[in-house]
């Protein structure tokens, strides 16, 4: 099978006629009817009937017409992107679990290297599509974090995906809390003065394991526990049920966070946030610009890098 077979067969079924197809891809009549003989005989398949009025598609013949017009369109798009008189668009896609300094550094790339045209993705995603979407090259780059309790489970889902793991910062728990909520009164926070308030969380979908907690000490029971899919429906909560969440602390103001304040929690524990990328690809330049700009946001914040 060849591409210009498909584009022929295209033609007939527009045009309905061997000899008008023949004219408009200007080739001569009895080299088109070879043409489709040999895709019909590479399929076993009948492709048309053929009558002295015209060309009429089999039953087969639509259900192979349907199944090579996606493969043109497919054609078409890598036509259209990497044609020689093409302008490239930037692409560039990263997944991560839900963080603020990941959107200010993606806002900031977009506003420095997107140009006229371009083509980013942004997924705020449960943490197995993290680790998904890096496997199978949906994204250049994943944003987790690892800590004493879930790094030997996905430290092995990271090696069997054929993934690396890269340490940004290591973070101490904050409480995220809405401006008014009374929590704000303390510098610091214990678990005893969360037991009343809402405990909110990420939930996970199908693979809703302790292990793929956004956040920390999740094995913990709370009395009230509301369970989130989206950043802003959790900070709507913060603010209109006293809500509260645990997380690096790094809050942005940039993107409308500034009704949300970060208070350490004394607990024995932290976490390590950093990037995924595969093994097996070479990181492109616009990953590596992101990765620049994440490390400066961070460090805006005082944390150290890692690496």
């Amino acid at each position: 099978m060849r591409i210009q077979q498909l584009q022929y067969l295209e033609k007939i079924a527009e045009t309905g006629s061997i000899n008008e197809a023949a004219k408009q891809l200007f080739i001569s009549q009895p080299s088109l009817s070879q043409a489709m003989k040999e895709l019909e005989r590479e399929y076993g398949i009948q492709l048309f009937y053929r009558s002295k009025v015209g060309i009429t598609l089999t039953d087969a013949g639509r259900e192979f017409i349907n199944y090579s017009r996606g493969v043109l369109d497919q054609v078409n798009l890598l036509n259209e992107h990497f044609g020689q008189d093409t302008v490239r668009k930037q692409i560039f896609s990263v997944s991560a679990q839900h963080y603020a300094f990941v959107v200010n550094a993606f806002v900031e790339l977009v506003k420095e290297i997107g140009g006229d045209e371009y083509q980013f993705t942004l997924r705020e995603t449960q943490t197995q599509s993290v680790l998904d979407d890096i496997q199978t090259f949906k994204s250049e780059i994943g944003v987790i974090y690892l800590n004493k309790f879930n790094e030997t489970v996905m430290r092995r889902l990271i090696t069997e995906k054929d993934l690396a793991f890269v340490p940004l910062f290591t973070a101490k728990p904050h409480v995220f809390v809405g401006r008014d909520n009374p929590l704000t009164q303390k510098k610091r926070l214990t678990l005893a003065d969360l037991e009343d308030y809402p405990y909110l969380s990420y939930e996970q979908g199908d693979t809703n394991s302790f292990y793929f907690s956004e956040e920390i000490l999740s094995t913990l029971r709370r009395k009230k526990h509301i369970q989130i899919s989206d950043r802003a429906t959790i900070f709507n909560l913060m603010v209109g049920l006293d809500g509260y969440t645990i997380s690096s602390g790094i809050i942005s103001s940039d993107l409308n966070d500034e009704k949300i304040v970060a208070i350490p929690l004394d607990v024995d524990d932290s976490m390590t946030l950093g990037y995924l990328h595969h093994k097996k690809i070479e990181m492109s330049s616009t990953a590596e610009r992101y990765l620049e700009l994440l490390k400066q946001h961070i460090a805006n914040y005082g944390f150290s890098i890692l690496n």
